[in-house]
């Protein structure tokens, strides 16, 4: 998948296409929510790994200056698209592996 390829604005969807795989329109949006949490956790581990290169343990607020690398690392993952968005794309060209729990009838 590249990145490059999912839209960063919104865009109208039809429910009925978002529910036919699952046959269930809340249990799709459980699963791009769990998706959407799964992708914003990594991003989030990714920039705070990279932005520990520019933590000085010694700032204080007299002493902090732009870095012009720092604050292209963080222009470059606000230009991302949202992890919304990055879900509802795995979800549509079949990306997304899930199993439902069925209940046992009794």
């Amino acid at each position: 998948m590249k990145k490059s390829q999912i839209p960063t604005n919104t865009i109208t969807r039809d429910l009925v296409d978002f529910a036919a795989p699952t046959g269930n329109i809340y249990e799709t949006v459980s699963i791009l929510s769990k998706r959407a949490n799964q992708i914003a956790l990594a991003e989030k581990k990714e920039l705070n790994k990279k932005l520990e290169d520019f933590k000085n343990e010694r700032d204080t607020m007299e002493e902090v200056y732009e870095n012009c690398e720092q604050i292209e690392i963080s222009k470059y993952y606000e230009r991302q698209p949202k992890p919304s968005l990055v879900a509802i794309y795995e979800f549509q060209h079949g990306e997304i592996e899930y199993r439902m729990a069925h209940k046992e009838e009794e």
